[in-house]
């Protein structure tokens, strides 16, 4: 999602752009891998500010983190592009494609498609905290498509580094050869040099013909207001340039280009693109969700014999309800998930009702951290107050008439009677954490249904390889790891397969009427106390009403946990002054019934605060 002006070029720059051409041998095409916060941003900024891709008063810090929610967090979400001129110490000059990728497990999509443009890797480690789990993770999708990878020991200058141990744990934990890793610290510059140095010695150039008819790979796409879609491609063979009518060719869309460009990190329109750059196009198109990333874009007129063969598109694995506190803002919520859509292809959103919320969405996210970060985009770009029903995640119903289906939602299971058995998500959790927490990390794996698989140690650390149900982690478990780590446990995770589990719906029942908001689908064995907790938090959210109001967790028809909240009373008997026992009696027993009638017919109102706090999950 690039916002950069584009830089003011001249008309003969224009045309003197489009000549010229670098030799196929001098190009370099590499991302930044890394885990969060070891500085993959800041390694960026340097490389920018050292091959003069902006001027020194352009800089800031975090440079390709555009998005408010990147730099207020200091994380990235979005890969980001940019293109560097560099001249080597043996006077060569050479092309520099550079793809700074996220860190978080939740954006490893983003991360797989920016490995896919690239021949090579920079694989930047923290000095002073090591190889964490999402070190590891990124480096085997590197190593999937086969990338030459340059180690770099960020952090260098600080006092806790410790290169040595962590290049030789670099070696234990990942099988890299860390002899030549090269030491650097980003936020000083020192080292910057060295790195350029082997980008363009030890990483390969990449391969690709320009006689050849176009064959580009269309690696992301987001929506411009003023251009529509902007189209980001790492051309294979051939040329793009402006004025080319080029087809999609898994819709079979065709398109006039009309712009051809790279960014430096500012947009720069050369007007074309040869063999083995990454650039951008714009071509007036309307949806990004007519540009499938991992597409073949090929000429019309001469296209390629075979299309690349792409990438999986992403799989949601969290689901939720996204409803508005305030039901008049349902056509603003329609507008504003529509719009988000365009610049987020992994986000998925229906339509869906609620009895306790009214209209929403029921979306599809890759992880809680996406949900979050989507969730907060509405509420500050759009300006939208919120309600989050519960997550879940995508269960397979296999019923008795021997057809299987997919639940997104708890409210929406079928009769009991209908499903034979239900299978749940599992996935494979790598956990990296200092050796004095490793029996809380042990028990908490333990608690949520854990198979523990391996239990190995990287120096001080212990790694811990767990299979776990993905519906214990989608809850709270990441939270709880920083909680009882203190911050210090790396944690990574990869689906695996569905698995059969003895699973049931929790209803919550508020004066004997369901709460479909609040349902959620858990584990028999765990039924019980989640259940407790949830009608313990909600006694305490609901204000009191006239009349007393059971909150109730069930299990179809067994209630499996209750609370009561007292009603509020009027001292009936205050003007009672003496007299017989019988006058105050008729008049508490008139008031019982009162109570009783408004119980039946009484309506309770649940804030929708108590919601939110409902739903922020068991602190158990």
């Amino acid at each position: 999602m690039f916002h950069f002006p584009p830089a003011p070029r001249s008309a003969i720059d224009r045309c003197m752009s489009t000549e010229k051409t670098t030799p196929l041998e001098r190009i370099r095409n590499f991302s930044i891998i890394a885990h969060i916060d070891h500085g993959k941003s800041t390694l960026a900024d340097r490389l920018i500010q050292h091959c003069g891709g902006l001027t020194t008063r352009e800089m800031k810090e975090q440079v390709l983190d555009n998005m408010e929610l990147e730099r207020e967090r200091g994380i990235t979400i979005k890969a980001q592009t940019v293109h560097l001129d560099y001249t080597a110490q043996n006077g060569e000059k050479y092309a520099l494609n550079l793809i700074d990728t996220p860190g978080h497990v939740d954006f490893a999509y983003e991360v797989n498609r920016s490995l896919a443009a690239c021949e090579g890797s920079l694989l930047v480690v923290d000095a002073s905290q090591g190889v964490e789990a999402q070190t590891l993770a990124n480096v085997y999708h590197a190593l999937d498509v086969d990338h030459e990878i340059v180690p770099v020991l960020n952090k260098i200058d600080l006092p806790a580094a410790e290169p040595e141990q962590v290049r030789q744990q670099i070696e234990d934990v990942i099988g890299l050869d860390a002899s030549e890793a090269v030491e650097i610290s980003a936020k000083t510059g020192i080292g910057i040099e060295d790195v350029l140095e082997a980008i363009v010695t030890r990483l390969p150039a990449p391969e690709g013909n320009v006689d050849k008819p176009l064959k580009a790979m269309l690696v992301d796409s987001w929506y411009d207001p003023y251009l529509g879609v902007v189209v980001l491609v790492r051309v294979i063979d051939g040329t793009l340039k402006k004025g080319q009518k080029v087809k999609l060719m898994s819709s079979g869309s065709t398109h006039l280009i009309d712009r051809v460009g790279i960014f430096r990190p500012k947009q720069d329109m050369t007007g074309v693109l040869h063999a083995g750059e990454i650039g951008f196009f714009t071509a007036a198109i309307k949806e990004v969700a007519d540009t499938r990333v991992g597409d073949t874009v090929t000429d019309e007129k001469t296209p390629c014999v075979e299309a690349l063969p792409g990438f999986q598109p992403a799989q949601p694995v969290v689901f939720c309800g996204l409803f508005p506190a305030d039901s008049a803002d349902f056509e603003d919520l329609r507008e504003a998930v529509g719009r988000l859509r365009l610049n987020d292809a992994s986000f998925t959103y229906e339509m869906e009702t609620s009895a306790a919320l009214g209209f929403g969405f029921r979306c599809g996210f890759l992880g809680l951290l996406h949900l979050e970060i989507i969730r907060e985009r509405l509420e500050r770009e759009f300006d939208i107050d919120l309600v989050t029903t519960a997550p879940s995640v995508i269960y397979r119903l296999h019923l008795t008439d021997g057809s299987v289906e997919e639940l997104h939602n708890p409210a929406d299971m079928p009769d009991p009677v209908k499903i034979d058995h239900m299978e749940e998500p599992w996935i494979k959790a790598t956990i990296l954490v200092p050796d004095e927490y490793l029996g809380a990390v042990l028990k908490l794996c333990e608690d949520r249904r854990g198979r523990q698989k391996e239990l190995t140690y990287a120096g001080s650390r212990a790694m811990a390889v767990y299979e776990l149900p993905l519906n214990e982690v989608v809850f709270d478990f990441y939270d709880r790891l920083k909680s009882i780590s203190r911050g210090y446990a790396s944690f990574d995770y990869a689906l695996t397969d569905y698995e059969q589990g003895d699973l049931v719906r929790m209803s919550i029942l508020v004066n004997a009427e369901s709460v479909d908001a609040l349902s959620m689908v858990v584990h028999r064995d765990r039924a019980e106390s989640r259940g407790r907790a949830l009608c313990e938090r909600l006694k305490d959210l609901i204000p009191r009403h006239m009349f007393k109001i059971p909150i109730q967790a069930a299990l179809g028809g067994k209630v499996i946990a209750r609370e009561t909240i007292g009603a509020l009373r009027k001292d009936v008997t205050a003007k009672c002054y003496g007299g017989d026992v019988t006058r105050k009696r008729k008049l508490l027993d008139k008031q019982k019934a009162g109570k009783k009638k408004m119980r039946q017919f009484g309506k309770v109102d649940i804030p929708q605060d108590a919601f939110i706090a409902a739903l922020r999950m068991d602190g158990d």
